[in-house]
């Protein structure tokens, strides 16, 4: 079996506290083989709305997230695991949308004849709209995260294939730590200098995963002043029972509370690249086998970004990014609270590792057409002698699709152009918007699982004064663990209304139902 690495986790309090009240959940529907039906296994109530009214009654379908959940978090069980083993058909949006567990879940479970087709990657010859992620850089300092790219399809890997990074060597004043802030304030440490890289245990302790293709954030720290340097070796898991492939190693040179030209003197580079803002990461090239950092001054997404040698570049933590250790045990590996650190801050709170598109397809209706025409096609490849049915069903799908995306267009249209701004709870709407006319004019936290900061509480309601917006937006999924929209609005006089992202609920139920909801309650509350 191939290498696991025990992440060294630290919980806050309130974490802890949460944790006696995770439980189960009330038993779902089951695939049954013995039917003569074809049996599809989805990761969402929308894929399976949509793979239901394609397959109508050829087919048995079951979703892996439940309805009310969230894929962006949801942890699948053994029972989901059973369902994939019985499936003739796997549909996932992937894209990042879902937690990549659900996704290993299908791809480690679904047998060999099973088809395993990802909707949004696919779609696009069915002419849907992808939209890239773009981050917004506003932070004084860069942003400096993990990346590995291209997908090693030369060496066998698949989708559920890993890229393992491991610190194997560090050198300066002081101590160097990257970590990543979870939601509820606990911390993942991913590379600690503090007590040495054990090349015995292969480095378990300082080594972390990332799915091929990927990113995450994090956050840096150094305690003292001087140029320090971090060797990182790059592996590829192909297969949890084979030996990682190696991909290389490289060194990285960070300019902490010095002159980052002084630093790259000293550390003997020439005509150096100094990365002082934007969007930077420590990129594995899983293609090429090695390692290099790419980096986008302006912090756009993979498309915009430079890339250099790791031997070429100085990365500077300036002087102003020294700042305290905050209380809680969950930072007590920095040092005492209070003590001083210097700190490349992370970009997101919050664990969200993606790919570059936006996952969310399907709140532009044409998008959800061409998952309809892609999964029709599937279905017929899995069961040829359903295929008049298949095209028949979707066919007449198609027509209430048209008809849907006409209502949401006319609806939206009847809003006053200068109340189509958007605000809701997580940037999750981008389709929607770019589809049907609106703006999205400001979003609390850039996905579900990141943490609300008194910065982001600053900038929305600074967005809700500017704008003078009658509503904001709020997930009903949402609505127990998102209280600063709330809380936002009601100190500005604003109502709320709801709106549905990835997932329905007992009173919205259907794709077709989703989006008609969006469409009248956005124009409810915004007027018109």
């Amino acid at each position: 079996m191939g290498p696991v690495f025990p992440r060294r986790r630290l919980l806050g309090a309130s974490a802890l506290a949460l944790l006696p009240f995770l439980g189960g959940c009330a038993a779902r529907p089951a695939l049954n083989p013995r039917t003569g039906r074809l049996q599809v296994i989805t990761t969402t109530g929308i894929l399976r709305d949509l793979a239901h009214n394609v397959g109508g009654d050829r087919i048995d379908v079951v979703s892996l997230v439940p309805d009310s959940g969230d894929p962006h978090s949801y942890e699948a069980s053994l029972r989901d695991a059973r369902n994939v083993v019985y499936a003739d058909v796997a549909l996932s949006n992937y894209a990042m949308l879902e937690e990549q567990n659900v996704i290993k879940t299908l791809d480690s479970n679904l047998r060999d004849e099973a088809l395993n087709v990802s909707l949004a990657e696919d779609s696009a010859k069915y002419a849907a709209e992808i939209i890239p992620l773009v981050e917004d850089v506003r932070l004084d300092t860069v942003w400096l995260g993990l990346r590995a790219s291209g997908t090693g399809s030369r060496y066998g890997a698949t989708r559920s294939s890993q890229v393992i990074l491991s610190a194997v060597e560090a050198s300066g004043p002081g101590h160097l730590f990257a970590y990543l802030t979870g939601s509820f304030g606990e911390t993942d440490i991913y590379f600690d200098s503090s007590d040495s890289f054990q090349s015995g245990d292969g480095y378990r302790s300082d080594s972390t995963t990332l799915p091929a293709d990927a990113h995450t954030h994090l956050s840096w720290a150094f305690t003292r002043p001087g140029t320090y340097t971090l060797t990182l070796r790059a592996q590829l898991q192909v297969e949890e029972t084979d030996r990682p492939v190696e991909l290389g190693r490289a060194t990285y040179t960070f300019a902490v509370g010095v002159d980052p030209e002084k630093a790259a003197v000293g550390a003997g580079i020439s005509h150096p690249v100094i990365v002082r803002q934007g969007h930077a990461d420590l990129t594995v090239n899983v293609d090429r086998r090695r390692l290099e950092l790419r980096h986008d001054p302006q912090g756009g997404g993979e498309n915009s970004q430079k890339t250099y040698r790791a031997d070429q570049v100085v990365v500077e933590v300036p002087a102003r990014a020294l700042t305290e250790i905050p209380g809680g045990r969950q930072y007590s590996f920095l040092g005492h609270a209070g003590d001083s650190v210097y700190q490349l801050a992370q970009a997101v709170v919050g664990k969200h590792v993606h790919g570059e598109i936006d996952p969310h397809l399907w709140q532009n209706v044409r998008n959800a057409m061409a998952y309809v025409q892609l999964i029709r096609d599937t279905f017929i490849d899995a069961d040829p002698g359903g295929g008049v049915q298949y095209r028949q069903n979707a066919k007449s799908y198609l027509a209430e699709l048209e008809r849907t995306d006409d209502y949401v267009r006319r609806t939206i249209g009847r809003i006053p152009s200068s109340h189509r701004h958007l605000v809701t709870t997580h940037d999750a709407f981008a389709y929607l918007a770019k589809a049907y006319g609106m703006t999205v004019a400001g979003f609390v936290t850039p996905d579900p699982s990141s943490e609300e900061s008194l910065s982001d509480r600053r900038k929305l309601t600074s967005t809700l004064r500017t704008l003078r917006v009658p509503a904001v937006f709020l997930e009903p999924n949402l609505r127990a663990r998102s209280s600063t929209l709330t809380e936002v609005a009601a100190e500005s006089d604003i109502q709320v209304r709801p709106i549905y992202g990835d997932t329905f609920d007992d009173k919205v139920t259907s794709y077709v139902q989703m989006m008609r909801f969006n469409a009248d309650s956005l124009r409810s509350g915004l007027g018109g």
